[in-house]
C-alpha cells in the first residue's frame, strides 16, 4: 500500500481553507474514489487529471486508488484541485518523491493535454496558504501575478504538467515569480465634464467625503450617471489592506482585469435592472459567489432606473447596507462576504420621464406616486443624500462663465474632509461619518442645540424619522469637516436636512 499527501486550497466565501490531498493506492479492481464532499467539478477532475497525466507521456496507475480531501466536513467546489490531485497520485504511484509534494500547496485546473489554466480566487487561497505556514505555492503561470501580491510565499508559475513533474522529480527547476510593476490604472471620468447642476455636484461632493449613500432624481440628460461614474474618482486610492480585500473579492467572482493583478482604486459597479436578487447580493445555485454589491465593496454600487428594478431585490439591500457584510446561507453551506460600499440611486420621476420636465409630463398623479412608490419607505430611509436635478439650460450648457472644478480640486477637497473625520473618530476604530452609531454621535461629539432647531421641528412633524435625524447629524459632521469647522452650525445642520428632505415632485 503506498500513500502520499499534498495540499490545495478550499474558499468559503472570500477566505480560503486550506485542504490536504491524501492519495492511498492498493492491491483491487483498478478504479478511483475520491471522497470528502466534492461537487459536480471536483468529481469530474478525475476524467481530467487522467487524461493529462497520460498525454504529459506519464502512465496512469493501473490499481485502485482512493483520493481523500480533508476535512472532509467542508464542501469542495471548483476546478482549482486539479494539479493538487495530479501530483499526489504520482507521488503515490512512486514516480515522484512522495517527500517532494508533502507539504507543497498546489493550484489550478488541468487541460486534457496537460497544460495548467487559470482559476479564480487564488490570491485568498496563497493567502491562507501563508497564514497556514507554507511557504511554496505552485500556480497556473496565468495566476502567477496575482499569487506574487502575497509577501512571504514562493510563487512557482507552472504552464504544463510537465513542468510540474519536472520540477518536483530534480530534472528542471521552476524559479519564483517575481512580482513586475503593477500597470498604472486609466484615469478615472473627471468631474469638469458635468456641466452646471451644482447640487448634484455638491452632493457627490459630500457623499465621497463622508462615505454617505446618494440618490439622484431628475429627467434624461439631467447628468444623473454622469455623477455617479464621477463619485469613485472622488474617493481616496485603497490602501494596500483595502486593496488586497478588494482584489480577493473579485479574484473570487472572476472579474479581475486582464493584467491588473491588483485593484488600488475603488470599484464601479452598475448591474442592470433585469439583474436577479443573487447577481445584485450574490449568491448562485451551484457555488456561491459574491454579487455587485460585493463587487463594490469600498467603492461604489449605482443602480441606474431603479424604479424598473424588481422592489423585493432592492429590499435585500437594506440588512447588508447597515452592517456592512452578507451572509448567504444555503443547504450545503453557507459563505460570507464583505459589502461596505456606498450605494447611488437614480432615477427618473416619472414613467413617461420627459426631458423638459414637470411642464412636458404626461403621467397622472396616481402614475407618478405609483412610479416612485417601487423605491420602498426602509429603504429610502437608509439614504442620506436625496437629490433633484433640474433640465441643464442652455445656457449653462454653452456659455458657462468658468469651467466647472476638475475631479483633482473636489478630491484635494475630500481627502481633506475624511482626513478631520478619521482625526476625531481615531480612538472608535471608526475612519467616515457615515459609519459612527448613532449614540456614539449624540454622546461623544453632541451639535450644540441651537442648531438642531430646524431638525428636531421635522422630527416632531414625522417628516424624519430617528434614524434619518440621525443620518442629518452624520451629513452635518461631513459638511463641516469639508468647511474646515471643528462642529457643525445651524448652516450645516439645514443643508443636511435640506438633502435629506428632498422629494420627487408628486
Amino acid at each position: 500500500m503506498t500513500l502520499a499527501r499534498t495540499w490545495s486550497v478550499g474558499l468559503a466565501g472570500v477566505s480560503g481553507a486550506m485542504v490536504e490531498v491524501e492519495v492511498d493506492m492498493s492491491a483491487g479492481v483498478p478504479g478511483v474514489v475520491l471522497v470528502g464532499l466534492p461537487d459536480a467539478v471536483v468529481r469530474q477532475s478525475v476524467d481530467r487529471v487522467r487524461a493529462a497525466v497520460v498525454n504529459t507521456g506519464a502512465s496512469w496507475p493501473m490499481r485502485r486508488i482512493t483520493i481523500g480531501l480533508s476535512p472532509a466536513s467542508m464542501p469542495k467546489q471548483g476546478s482549482g484541485f486539479d494539479l493538487a490531485l495530479a501530483a499526489a497520485v504520482l507521488a503515490a504511484a512512486g514516480a515522484l518523491p512522495t517527500d517532494s509534494v508533502d507539504g507543497l500547496v498546489l493550484l489550478g485546473e488541468l487541460g486534457l493535454d496537460g497544460s495548467v489554466r487559470a482559476v479564480r480566487g487564488v490570491l485568498p487561497a496563497v493567502l491562507a496558504a501563508a497564514r497556514a505556514g507554507h511557504g511554496t505555492v505552485v500556480v497556473p503561470a496565468g495566476n502567477a501575478e496575482e499569487a506574487a501580491l502575497v509577501d512571504g510565499v514562493d510563487v512557482l508559475a507552472a504552464r504544463t504538467l510537465g513542468d510540474v513533474v519536472g520540477h518536483l522529480s530534480g530534472r528542471t527547476r521552476l524559479a519564483a515569480h517575481r512580482r513586475g510593476p503593477l500597470p498604472v490604472p486609466a484615469p478615472a471620468p473627471d468631474l469638469g465634464d458635468v456641466v452646471g447642476q451644482a447640487a448634484g455636484r455638491r452632493a457627490v461632493e459630500v457623499a465621497a467625503a463622508g462615505g454617505h449613500h446618494l440618490f439622484l432624481t431628475g429627467p434624461p440628460g439631467a447628468g444623473k450617471t454622469m455623477l455617479a461614474e464621477r463619485l469613485p474618482g472622488l474617493l481616496p486610492v485603497l490602501d494596500e489592506r483595502a486593496a488586497l480585500e478588494v482584489t480577493a473579492i473579485h479574484s473570487v467572482a472572476g472579474t479581475l482585469p486582464p493584467g491588473a493583478p491588483l485593484l488600488s482604486r475603488p470599484p464601479f459597479e452598475a448591474p442592470h435592472h433585469t439583474a436577479t436578487m443573487a447577481a445584485l447580493v450574490g449568491g448562485g445555485s451551484g457555488a456561491i459567489r459574491p454579487g455587485a454589491l460585493c463587487r463594490a465593496h469600498r467603492g461604489v454600487l449605482f443602480l441606474d432606473e431603479a424604479p424598473e428594478f424588481p422592489r423585493a431585490t432592492l429590499d435585500t439591500l437594506r440588512q447588508p447596507l447597515e452592517r456592512g457584510q452578507v451572509t448567504i446561507s444555503r443547504a450545503a453551506g453557507s459563505a460570507t462576504f464583505p459589502c461596505r460600499a456606498q450605494l447611488v440611486l437614480a432615477a427618473n420621476p416619472c414613467p413617461c420621464a420627459s426631458a423638459a420636465g414637470d411642464a412636458a409630463c404626461t403621467c397622472s398623479p396616481l402614475e407618478r406616486r405609483r412610479y416612485q412608490s417601487r423605491l420602498s419607505g426602509p429603504l429610502l430611509d437608509r439614504i442620506d443624500l436625496r437629490v433633484e436635478l433640474p433640465p441643464v439650460t442652455r445656457a449653462a450648457w454653452m456659455g458657462a462663465a468658468t469651467a466647472p472644478e476638475p475631479t483633482a480640486a473636489v478630491a484635494a477637497r475630500v481627502a481633506a474632509a475624511r482626513a478631520a473625520a478619521a482625526d476625531r473618530l481615531g480612538d472608535t476604530g471608526l475612519v467616515l461619518n457615515s459609519q459612527v452609531p448613532g449614540r456614539l454621535l449624540r454622546e461623544r461629539w453632541p451639535v450644540p442645540r441651537a442648531a438642531l432647531a430646524l431638525a428636531e421641528r421635522a422630527l416632531d412633524r414625522g417628516l424624519l424619522s430617528v434614524r434619518g435625524l440621525d443620518r442629518v447629524l452624520r451629513v452635518s459632521w461631513t459638511l463641516a469637516d469639508l468647511a474646515g469647522r471643528t462642529v457643525p452650525d445651524g448652516d450645516d445642520v439645514a443643508e443636511a436636512l435640506g438633502m435629506r428632505l428632498q422629494r420627487v415632485a408628486a
